[in-house]
């Protein structure tokens, strides 16, 4: 056998000791409990809302003025006295089963303008100088015409949730479809995919990053103006929502209760981010590796 690397071959200036195992330093250990806490986002978060409901307590007790400024435990008695009592959950179960029907067919529309979009030229420039003239537009300067058109009630809602919701996801998802490289539309024509195919097998799935972040933006401006119509509104159908709780209890100076309404609207903003579109995300795009 001879030695593969013979002594003299060897530069001993490029040859070092191996070193104890203490000086190679701290390679793997495991995290302090601090360190597990610290590294969850749902702790950091709940961190974060403990601060802000601190900041609260303390600034209400300082203003001293529940007509004005009620403190954050009178908030949460009322708030749980609106669920014991049934009206809280009632009222909210009114905005959720009006949201959802805007918000569904506000997708649904979105959806069919964006297909006609990427698929004739005149669909391209129908999207492009409606979504430039009328995104724009609040939808709460809507409401008068709404309300002139189809009077109090539940029509007059869904058109102003329609014009919250189908601007935003159309422009998202058509910008989503224009940024899909040559490539991918290449592989999917060499397959022999035209029409309603390409655009279900390769440009939802390619795009569908932008797709996700236009709903994300549809919901939240829909639940804002679902609650801004209520507002003005009020009832529908003997059943008004979040906003006409809000509504009522500010004219019956139940200050409390105002904050309570608003807590309700919070947390189920922060139910539909965490919940729904966390969970899409999750099962998609990151599952896919399109977003970190």
């Amino acid at each position: 056998m001879h030695d593969i690397q013979p002594a003299a071959a060897r530069r001993p200036e490029y040859v070092l000791p191996e070193a104890p195992p203490a000086a190679a330093g701290e390679v793997q250990r495991e995290l302090s409990p601090w360190e597990k806490f610290w590294g969850n986002a749902l702790a950091r978060r709940l961190v974060v809302l403990a601060v802000l409901a601190i900041a609260w307590e303390s600034y209400s007790r300082v203003v001293q003025n529940p007509l004005l400024f009620p403190t954050f435990t009178d908030t949460c008695v009322a708030f749980w006295r609106g669920m014991a009592s049934g009206e809280l959950p009632q009222r909210i179960a009114n905005s959720l089963g009006v949201l959802a029907m805007g918000y569904g067919i506000g997708l649904a529309v979105a959806a069919l303008l964006t297909t006609f979009a990427v698929t004739t030229r005149i669909g391209t420039d129908f999207l492009s100088t409606a979504t430039a003239m009328l995104n724009p537009l609040p939808a709460i300067a809507l409401l008068p015409l709404a309300l002139l058109w189809f009077g109090l009630g539940t029509p007059s809602t869904l058109v102003v949730l329609l014009h919250s919701v189908i601007w935003p996801v159309a422009l998202n998802t058509h910008s989503g479809f224009l940024s899909v490289s040559d490539t991918l539309r290449m592989a999917g024509q060499n397959y022999g995919l035209r029409g309603v195919r390409f655009i279900v097998l390769i440009l939802v799935p390619a795009a569908f990053p932008s797709i996700l972040t236009g709903m994300k933006i549809g919901w939240a401006f829909a639940w804002r103006t679902l609650i801004a119509a209520e507002l003005v509104f009020g009832s529908n159908g003997g059943g008004g929502g979040l906003g006409w709780y809000i509504f009522e209890n500010r004219n019956q100076m139940e200050t409390a209760n105002v904050f309570a309404g608003l807590l309700a609207v919070i947390i189920i903003g922060l139910l539909v981010e965490s919940l729904v579109f966390r969970t899409v995300e999750n099962a998609t795009v990151r599952k896919w590796g399109m977003q970190r």
